[in-house]
């Protein structure tokens, strides 16, 4: 029998919400969600991710970052089973996804949701239809509820009521973010995917996109798992940010870490001209924001 139009709707499975996690670097006890040991990725001969391990945590906004070409996107689509990987593990919630039964995948798939890069919106439906793509995929609800909560997700991340009726293509770049977002929280996920959310934004628009992320992960107890290139992102709203390079994870850890690397790239990213006007900005007057070797020159540290 088809479900009613007064059913409620399905329970998500989440978590009640994670307390925010402290920006210092504290809380290495929370329960880790995403675990990377010696993963290695190859295309062809090409050797793109080598022994590289890492972890995620529930309910901190990471952000990942690393030169252009380095794989960052690779290892997002190797986390979600798009890509193969040739040698390491990866566990989803305690699941190995590669060896996970048929109903242990389908189980981890509804706990994520993916923002893909531009936002990969199928340009022949409508905002609320490509709402519903997950909806329709994996769970068992009425069409009336099914537009119900797709319009929910709509209000959700911000946009006016009016843009469930329109095309990817009568959108501002800003709005394809967004809808694009309210697609990845269709099924009420506890980890979302972010890839170059703020990509393509004006200053404005990708501040007011950094500060949605971190009111739904305040609000729905999500963890963040986000790749970027916006150092303004990563000083406003990572908790923690990995940098890949050399294959690997080079540094891991809060932005003071970043800022006290002594790795050259590390450096060059996160003292360069761009990074010091958003440290000049974000810095308190009595903060010292240089790396830690210099610091300690001077014998301040």
């Amino acid at each position: 029998m088809p479900p009613s139009d007064t059913e409620t709707p399905p329970e998500s499975g989440r978590a009640p919400a994670a307390q925010t996690p402290s920006r210092s670097g504290g809380g290495d006890d929370r329960e880790v969600i995403i675990t990377c040991r010696d993963v290695t990725v190859r295309f062809g001969s090409k050797t793109i991710l080598e022994n590289l391990s890492m972890d995620v945590r529930r309910g901190e906004i990471l952000g990942f970052v690393g030169a252009s070409g380095t794989g960052k996107s690779v290892l997002l689509r190797t986390i979600l089973g798009l890509n193969a990987k040739q040698s390491g593990t990866i566990e989803v919630f305690g699941i190995d996804y590669e060896r996970a039964s048929d109903e242990e995948r389908l189980a981890v798939e509804q706990r994520w949701g993916v923002l893909f890069q531009q936002g990969a919106l199928f340009s022949s439906l409508t905002v609320l239809e490509n709402i519903q793509v997950p909806m329709r995929e994996y769970l068992d609800i009425s069409p009336k509820l099914m537009g119900e909560l797709a319009r929910l997700k709509i209000d959700l991340v911000g946009l006016a009521a009016d843009a469930a009726d329109k095309y990817p293509s009568e959108l501002s770049g800003g709005m394809i973010k967004r809808a694009a977002l309210a697609r990845a929280l269709a099924l009420d996920p506890d980890i979302v995917f972010l890839d170059e959310p703020t990509s393509g934004l004006d200053p404005i628009g990708a501040a007011d996109f950094d500060d949605l992320v971190m009111t739904l992960r305040d609000t729905l107890g999500l963890t963040v798992y986000q790749v970027t290139h916006d150092l303004d992102s990563l000083f406003r709203a990572c908790d923690r940010i990995a940098v890949l390079g050399q294959k690997r994870v080079l540094v891991e850890g809060d932005i003071q870490t970043m800022l006290d690397s002594d790795d050259p790239w590390v450096r060059s990213y996160f003292h360069g001209k761009r990074a010091r006007s958003i440290v000049t900005d974000e810095a308190e007057p009595a903060d010292d924001v240089r790396p830690k070797a210099e610091r300690s020159a001077d014998g301040e540290a």
